[in-house]
């Protein structure tokens, strides 16, 4: 055929048959036409025509069918919102307007180091690439892509910046002691002593205290109960001075029903965002700042509590399913307090703490279970007295 006085070779299909849509190319060289035809009959006598035709929606076209279908259902609230950020900010200006069939492993490779040319972080990078691999996965779960081009890519492992710093108990109850209330108090405790996250701890009914454990079924994001982290169950054993403290919360709150929260807001209802960020301003770094600690955030409470589980002599494996993780991060996270305490005397997480809130207990005292931290009151070290 002629067109514009130039010759133009045209190759014409049909991805089904006789009615089906009919679909035209043209090339201006026979030995292109020629080479795409034989990949179109080719693609028919391997039944991926229909793959080839889906393949040609652009990655911003299938990312919000993945949206639609599964983030905003499957997501939490706080994971979506971090997605869209990252999508919006890194993906959707180099890549969007790609046809799917356009990526390859290649091109994601050098996607990566243009955003390490860009100063992106590692972190950041990492989470990018997450991000889209899991959009990929998707695409080929539902008959748009032959292979995940995400996958192959090698992407670097992103070093934690600080290892964590664990409070002492002795420093967990000077925060204690500055805070305003008893329930104050008791959620710091629940943090430090059971090792909660905040969204769990603040989706603890009163049923789910019970004689010996806590047990951890549910999260709160955004004011709406969710599933844990992990999405397990798990139990934690209540040692006993965080058992008592409980039980006279309960009793001053005027014994309410196992289906109460036990850190309700104002309304009876779980903390949305905005009381836990102004617990955090308010109750919590005040207290931090009166007690003397910096860069200390509620999440870091937890970490005491597996330093006192680790002091105890558990296991990793018990170590991590209390913790609520597997036994690997437990491992990576962790690693360097079980090389500190290694081979140290084993020490009771009850005595230790019963010991911090005795008024004969000061930091530096002498005692049958001495209690040592650093200048910075952040590492404990576990001896027994000399």
């Amino acid at each position: 055929m002629l067109d514009n006085g130039r010759k133009q070779y045209r190759v014409q299909w049909r991805q089904g048959g006789r009615g089906s849509k009919q679909h035209v190319k043209c090339f201006d060289r026979h030995e292109d036409a020629v080479r795409f035809e034989t990949d179109i009959r080719r693609r028919k006598q391997l039944g991926e025509l229909a793959l080839f035709e889906q393949s040609k929606v652009t990655l911003d076209e299938f990312a919000r069918e993945w949206w639609k279908r599964y983030a905003s259902t499957e997501l939490a609230r706080k994971t979506q919102e971090r997605y869209a950020s990252i999508w919006d900010l890194h993906v959707l200006p180099r890549l969007g307007g790609l046809q799917l069939r356009q990526l390859t492993p290649g091109l994601v490779a050098e996607f990566q180091s243009e955003l390490r040319a860009a100063g992106v972080g590692e972190p950041t990078i990492r989470k990018t690439l997450a991000l889209l691999q899991a959009v990929c996965r998707e695409a080929v779960t539902w008959g748009r892509l032959g292979s995940n081009p995400v996958k192959p890519v090698r992407k670097r492992a992103v070093v934690r910046k600080r290892s964590v710093r664990p409070l002492a108990p002795v420093t967990v109850e000077r925060l204690r002691r500055e805070l305003p209330t008893d329930l104050d108090k008791a959620l710091v405790s629940v943090l430090a002593y059971a090792g909660l996250r905040p969204g769990e701890a603040l989706a603890l009914t009163w049923g789910h205290v019970r004689e010996r454990t806590i047990l951890v079924e549910q999260s709160v994001a955004y004011g709406e109960l969710k599933s844990t982290k992990t999405r397990a169950t798990r139990s934690v054993r209540i040692v006993a001075p965080l058992k008592v403290e409980l039980a006279e919360l309960r009793l001053r709150s005027g014994r309410p029903g196992d289906d109460r929260f036990v850190f309700p807001a104002h309304d009876g209802r779980p903390w949305d965002d905005d009381d836990w960020k102004n617990w955090r301003r308010r109750a919590f770094a005040t207290a931090a700042k009166k007690a003397g600690l910096t860069d200390v955030r509620p999440y870091d409470l937890r970490h005491s509590f597996v330093s006192l589980l680790i002091a105890e002599g558990r296991s990793i494996v018990d170590v991590a399913r209390q913790a609520g993780h597997s036994a690997t991060m437990a491992l990576d996270t962790y690693g360097h307090v079980f090389d500190e305490l290694d081979g140290a005397e084993k020490m009771n997480a009850e005595e230790a703490i019963a010991e911090a809130r005795s008024t004969r207990c000061y930091l530096g005292a002498t005692s049958k279970r001495l209690i040592v931290a650093t200048e910075s009151n952040v590492i404990p070290l576990f001896a027994g007295a000399s």
